[in-house]
């Protein structure tokens, strides 16, 4: 029993010296895939459906300021004022869940860049215990500007889509660094269902991102 006990920490302490490494590594070096993408295709192989994947990394730079802005707005409002845990928002869906309504969602974009770089988009309290133990890692490493650079390069924005340029190119024909404001909200407004929504059809919630993002100062 002592064994088994000693090896269980030691493949801990191996997996998080491996995820320390690999957020130290990605300060300076692109992912080439992420585990989200690898779930994707391993799921099109066991269902035998088409997979596609389109995915280029663009430096922060290339990718216009009001579609950031509106991702931002959209997703993680208060990215700059936490440190990976947005507490307000955890309070407010506790909250709504006890009264029975629709609990918002609390996720800050660390948390979803650590469940894109590493984990899967299954709902279960292991993964949300990992994800809640990996997210101070990535704020001490990666810092804001890196989270955000990486988050808006990886994230699902369709079947296959992944990254802003590629949802950029997917929907509008176009590069990240031309997305317009509208383009923007309406890009961001299918972030929480990638795979269901469409920007055409997002109207009503791309308009309160463009609030949002007026009330921002943006």
């Amino acid at each position: 029993m002592r064994r088994l006990l000693w090896i269980a920490v030691a493949l801990v302490v191996a997996f998080y010296g491996l995820i320390t490494l690999a957020l130290a590594g990605l300060r300076g070096i692109n992912p080439l895939f992420t585990s989200v993408q690898a779930q994707r295709h391993i799921q099109a192989w066991l269902h035998k459906t088409p997979y596609h994947k389109r995915y280029r990394f663009v430096p922060l730079d290339q990718i216009s300021r009001d579609f950031q802005h509106a991702v931002i707005a959209a997703e993680d409002a208060r990215f700059y004022q936490h440190h990976g845990f947005d507490w307000d928002q955890v309070e407010i869906a506790l909250d709504e869940s006890s009264k029975g309504g629709r609990t918002r969602g609390a996720s800050t974009i660390t948390q979803q860049l650590v469940k894109n770089l590493f984990l899967t988009t299954s709902r279960s309290a292991v993964r949300k215990g990992i994800e809640f133990t990996l997210v101070p890692l990535a704020e001490h490493i990666l810092g804001k500007r890196r989270i955000l650079e990486l988050y808006l390069n990886v994230i699902e924005w369709g079947p296959g889509v992944y990254g802003a340029e590629a949802a950029a190119q997917y929907y509008y024909g176009i590069s990240a660094a031309r997305v317009n404001r509208d383009q923007g909200a309406r890009l961001a407004a299918i972030l929480p269902a990638p795979l269901r929504r469409k920007p055409a059809r997002m109207n009503d919630y791309s308009a309160l991102i463009l609030e949002r993002m007026q009330q921002m100062g943006w």
